[in-house]
């Protein structure tokens, strides 16, 4: 009889199948299309990163709000719009109002939120971030190649610092079930840059990395480091735009619970869950062969609990 693991293995394999018709790209995700494609200047991922986080409100704005919001000039702010194929900010902010009135059409919620507690806030907003993550993941090709190209990856980096250590943890301990060779880098400097040229030398190809807010200058010295050692990088962040998403071949963008003092991730966890099932879909004999193995050793030396 297959273990609990190994029979959700079977049973939870990506498919491909149409998105239903509530499947509507995310807010985050419509303004990514927007902004990822042009190569935008440190003052312009300002401007697209102030839109993406308050679009319900900076859409309204008029041009010279937007700027004093910003920090930039009103001359900035028309360069950005131009930059990203408006033919000036009335054009954009149309759009920008389209995309936000569409949000607040859909949010109900918003009153219920007005007479929550604290705490509830915050299950509300991490609510939110994971309905934009389902979204965002009507289409799971991007996932599923990911998935594919990390479990060919022998070895397999995983990269997490400081508050993203946790994450990276997660994701190493179990895609350790399913590969087999899995290095963790939990360590910046001298110590990340030995484990990203030792994984190279030993044929590796990518690295995944999780960089969480507040994203840590030497992660983006790791994942220059793996880059220039010929590894590719996955990036987990919930940053759509800025130095690391720059420095990244792909990166996944999930939104973070940041109502507390503290930060929550529901919404990364369950990114790299999804990225974990994309890497048991790759190559599903190598993954039973290895869950039942590891089966076998769990009850020889009697690593669990009889539930």
């Amino acid at each position: 009889m297959p273990s609990p693991q190994q029979a959700r293995a079977q049973a939870s394999a990506i498919t491909s199948g149409r998105a239903v018709p509530e499947a509507e790209a995310s807010p985050t995700s419509r303004l990514r299309e927007l902004f990822d494609g042009p190569r935008l200047s440190p003052g312009q991922r300002r401007i697209a990163q102030y839109l993406i986080e308050n679009i319900t409100e900076a859409a309204f704005l008029s041009i010279t709000d937007l700027a004093d919001r910003v920090g930039v000039s009103q001359p900035s702010v028309t360069r950005f719009a131009a930059a990203v194929g408006f033919s000036g900010y009335p054009a954009l902010r149309e759009r920008l109002q389209s995309i936000a009135l569409g949000t607040l059409a859909g949010g109900p919620a918003a009153a219920e939120e007005n007479r929550s507690n604290e705490l509830q806030a915050a299950v509300d907003a991490e609510i939110q971030n994971l309905e934009n993550l389902r979204r965002d993941l009507a289409d799971p090709a991007r996932v599923i190649r990911i998935g594919r190209e990390l479990s060919r990856s022998a070895p397999l980096t995983v990269l997490g610092l400081r508050i993203s250590v946790s994450l990276a943890e997660y994701f190493a301990y179990a895609a350790r079930r399913i590969h087999p060779d899995v290095r963790l880098v939990t360590r910046g400097g001298s110590v990340a840059y030995d484990a990203l040229l030792q994984s190279r030398e030993a044929g590796g190809t990518w690295v995944l990395a999780f960089g969480m807010p507040r994203h840590a200058q030497e992660t983006l010295n790791a994942v220059r480091v793996a880059r220039g050692a010929g590894l590719k990088v996955a990036l987990v962040t919930d940053l759509a735009l800025g130095p690391l998403a720059d420095e990244a071949d792909v990166t996944f963008t999930t939104g973070t619970g940041s109502r507390l003092v503290f930060d929550s991730y529901a919404a990364p966890g369950l990114m790299a869950a999804a990225l974990l099932q994309a890497m048991t879909d790759a190559d599903p004999e190598r993954t039973q062969a290895r869950l039942e193995e590891y089966e076998q050793i769990a009850e020889q030396h009697q690593f669990f609990l009889k539930d």
